[in-house]
């Protein structure tokens, strides 16, 4: 067996859109649904709030919100968290949609450049961020 160095460049392109480690210190994902699947949405939500500590847990959004295209509730959390909720939500999302970016200073770029989703990707209402 042929051992492999993997090693991951895990630094923006603008080192200045973030923390001095060169990574984003939080990261938001938002949980999408809509009037069929807001059952299911709010059962994750509880279920996010009683497995983990220490993160942001929003509002429950029955409507459009800043740049998404449904119904949303928004999870932030830390970059030390990142490791354990991202694979957790993978498992757990119940065929819901997730749509997960960094926080740094360039929204647009968190939105558009940046993010990871989890299920059907949508388009995001980007307008409000371009100056």
């Amino acid at each position: 067996m042929v051992k492999r160095n993997l090693s991951l460049n895990l630094e923006f392109r603008d080192p200045s859109m973030t923390t001095t480690t060169g990574l984003a210190s939080s990261y938001h994902a938002h949980i999408y649904f809509d009037a069929e699947s807001r059952d299911r949405a709010r059962a994750l939500r509880e279920l996010i709030s009683e497995t983990f500590e220490g993160l942001g847990i929003g509002r429950f959004h029955e409507k459009h919100v800043g740049p998404h295209p449904r119904w949303s509730c928004q999870i932030s959390f830390s970059l030390d968290m990142f490791a354990v909720i991202v694979p957790w939500l993978m498992v757990n999302r119940d065929g819901l949609i997730i749509f997960l970016h960094p926080v740094t200073d360039d929204d647009l770029a968190d939105h558009k450049d940046f993010p990871l989703w989890m299920g059907e990707i949508l388009p995001l209402g980007l307008d409000m961020f371009r100056k």
